[in-house]
């Protein structure tokens, strides 16, 4: 059994666990905030079977695409100015961790 923790942007949150639902996964959601840019993710916990995780990290793969966005850099003095540039930086993807689970309990 393994626990698979994903964090996911939450613009493809729904149409992840929607297919994840369709898959047969059971996942629990977590609303968390990165730390780079401060945005809303989605933390999703999701217990499966070691034969089953090469198909939920595919639907993940199909579901959470990086993606490129212009976001407003923090403002830099310019002489007599507050300068501030747009900053093109990578969204969306998926960062997943996989661990090993030595016991699973449904109370």
């Amino acid at each position: 059994m393994k626990l698979v923790i994903a964090i996911i942007n939450n613009d493809d949150c729904p149409a992840v666990l929607s297919e994840l639902t369709r898959e047969g996964f059971s996942a629990t959601k977590l609303s968390t905030s990165g730390g780079f840019l401060r945005a809303g993710n989605s933390t999703l916990l999701i217990g499966v079977e070691e034969e089953k995780l090469d198909s939920l990290i595919d639907v993940m793969r199909r579901f959470s695409q990086s993606r490129k966005q212009m976001i407003q850099a923090s403002p830099v003095y310019q002489g007599e100015f507050l300068m501030s540039m747009p900053v093109e930086v990578n969204v969306g993807g998926a960062t997943v961790f996989v661990v090993d689970v030595d016991k699973f309990f449904k109370l």
